[in-house]
């Protein structure tokens, strides 16, 4: 059949290829395996190759499957299957997926991401990605990846359907019909976010609306990152332009965004994507250098972890010991930003001791530094002081059998799925508690960090400015302070007494005049350290407030927004006195009733007719 080509505005760049028909009834759909590393394997979907004058497909029109490389096991599993599209059979080609799911969600509804996958199969029947495979592969690949996270079932339906409003004629209330409203608003949030331009400025304001979203309910921006991630893994296929452009998105927004969800696993590989397409030598380079000191770092290893077990077996503390990959862009990071030499960045050999308990965590490092010599000033315990991502773990380095530095981390088998995990793991957790999913679960509001999207969105007026704020806190590292109560406060790096007052309320961070750091007098300038105790002293006049010289030192985005709008909010009222005073003389001078024409009928009229939005802002004009 006769096709037009034309591009999609998909989130990859890539281009459709759609038959004049509607959607024809799919008599066959498919996509690839499962793999292990979270994505899928290209594959291909069965379409109609003719069709008779309804439109429905014709008995004898046989199927084609994509030119595209596809897996030899899905094009087997293609041939087998002929079922129809309705069926309430569950598909051999959605086998790898349901049985991935059903490992963390074991009563999960198999049909339902049937008819999700047949839905998405009717829709992109006739459309091919960039690389010539169906289209129905890349929501499917999605899906799987979201499937190895541990995702609920209406995380994966609307996966699975998340391309369909956007680039078919499905709409949103079919959508609602079909599969309810929370599914609906999952597919119409990651909709909206693949047509923000994460580079434009000129888009803050969609994007400060997409990252609310994304605040009320994660699983939109988890949906959005499990997308880019096949992206990523398939962007061989665009221009060379496209992929830079891709690349740049990733590695200033989405990457960190993962990051700040504590999502690690989705994190390393989209940096490492990333970072081969931008810098493909420097990627080579430091490949070439794994490959050659490999074997000697893989015996040391073997060395340390074999001792390690040893140890905590002798201490009857039972516990998994494996070494920490090393991946690519973090050491590119740590060789440009340090200025090490690659040999001391792989050469730090990393090793990781899951237990079953908090008790045995704390036991198995007592044991550590009992039989391995501790660097001073290395050891942090993020179990009783969670990064902001809700990650814990103890963190060590000693002395390794050949004199170099081994890092250490410690940690429960549960902290290391949030670990590696992040915001994802917490569906896992709730739906195994035998409980409905409707919404984002109450571990949310561990997450510090989407409440304070929030608190921004409302506190930043210009759009650009909550923009800059969230490209500053996706770069900035953290640093732990508390107030004299014991509570956690975090703070970029760099931050000062004041940044920590703005933290603590508004009003205490306008009224600061003074600050006490581990109960010695600071200077408001001062930068702050992990582990400080902060104490603040207010004004109680009412005329008391920020000065300007604060701006040149602050570093957090809240107490930037907040003293800024104090200077803004002080201006308009001196100009809203001066703008009264000036009316008042000049009716003066002309010698008007004042009384009588200055009502507030008769200020709000003249307001109107010059477009101003009350009295006040006639005043300040």
């Amino acid at each position: 059949m006769e096709g037009t080509v034309h591009p999609t505005g998909d989130a990859d760049g890539s281009v459709t290829e759609r038959s004049g028909n509607p959607p024809a009834r799919v008599t066959g759909a498919g996509g690839p395996d499962a793999r292990t590393d979270g994505g899928a394997s290209s594959g291909a979907v069965v379409v109609p190759l003719r069709t008779d004058a309804t439109g429905e497909p014709s008995p004898g029109g046989g199927f084609a499957l994509s030119n595209a490389p596809t897996g030899r096991r899905v094009r087997a599993r293609l041939a087998r299957f002929n079922a129809p599209w309705q069926t309430s059979q569950v598909s051999e080609v959605l086998e790898p997926l349901i049985a991935t799911h059903r490992e963390n969600h074991p009563k999960a509804d198999a049909r339902l991401l049937q008819r999700a996958f047949d839905t998405a199969a009717r829709w992109h029947s006739g459309q091919y990605r960039k690389s010539g495979d169906p289209y129905i592969t890349h929501p499917l690949a999605v899906a799987t990846i979201l499937a190895n996270l541990g995702m609920d079932t209406t995380t994966l339906v609307a996966a699975l359907l998340h391309d369909t409003i956007e680039d078919t004629e499905y709409t949103l209330d079919q959508m609602r019909a079909d599969f309810g409203p929370e599914v609906t608003l999952l597919v119409d949030g990651v909709t909206k976010l693949d047509k923000v331009k994460l580079g434009d400025a000129a888009k803050a304001e969609t994007i400060r609306k997409m990252v609310v979203a994304m605040a009320k309910d994660p699983r939109v921006l988890v949906i959005k990152l499990a997308d880019r991630l096949h992206n990523m893994r398939t962007l061989t296929f665009l221009p060379r332009p496209k992929q830079e452009q891709k690349a740049k998105e990733t590695l200033e927004i989405l990457a960190p965004l993962a990051h700040r969800l504590g999502m690690n696993t989705i994190k390393w590989e989209l940096e490492d994507l990333a970072f081969g397409t931008l810098f493909p030598k420097r990627y080579e380079e430091i490949n070439r250098l794994i490959g050659e000191h490999q074997p000697q770092r893989e015996a040391l290893l073997r060395q340390v972890t074999q001792k390690v077990g040893t140890d905590l077996k002798a201490a009857k503390i039972k516990a998994e010991v494996t070494g920490r990959p090393k991946h690519l862009y973090s050491i590119y990071q740590k060789m440009i930003v340090r200025g090490r030499d690659f040999n001391d960045i792989y050469d730090l050999v990393g090793v990781r001791i899951l237990v079953d308990t908090v008790r045995d965590c704390y036991a198995a490092l007592g044991v550590i530094h009992a039989n391995w010599q501790p660097v001073p000033g290395r050891f942090k315990d993020y179990i009783a002081m969670p990064k902001f991502n809700m990650y814990q773990s103890l963190h060590t380095t000693v002395i390794g059998p050949t004199g170099k530095p081994v890092e250490m981390q410690i940690r429960t088998y549960a902290m290391h799925r949030t670990a590696e995990f992040g915001i994802a793991a917490h569906w896992k957790y709730k739906e195994h508690k035998g409980t409905q999913i409707v919404g984002p679960p109450a571990h949310i509001d561990e997450m510090t960090w989407l409440r304070q999207l929030l608190d921004w969105q409302r506190e930043a007026a210009d759009p650009s400015e909550f923009l800059d704020a969230l490209r500053f806190d996706l770069s900035s590292q953290e640093v732990y302070v508390f107030t004299p109560k014991g509570d956690v406060i975090p703070l970029p790096t760099g931050s000062t007494p004041v940044d920590f007052a703005y933290a603590v309320h508004t009003e205490v961070g306008h009224k600061c005049i003074g600050a006490r750091v581990n109960g010695k007098l600071v200077p408001l300038e001062s930068t702050l350290s992990n582990g400080d105790v902060i104490e603040i002293f207010t004004s109680k006049s009412d005329t008391a407030g920020p000065t300007q010289d604060w701006l040149g030192f602050v570093k957090s985005p809240r107490a930037r927004t907040k003293i800024r709008q104090y200077f803004n909010k002080e201006r308009r009222e001196e100009a809203i006195e001066a703008g009264k005073d000036a009316i008042v003389k000049a009716m003066r001078k002309q010698g008007m009733p004042l009384q009588r024409m200055l009502t507030s009928d008769n200020l709000m009229a003249i307001a109107r007719d010059l477009h101003l939005a009350d009295v006040a802002s006639l005043y300040a004009a």
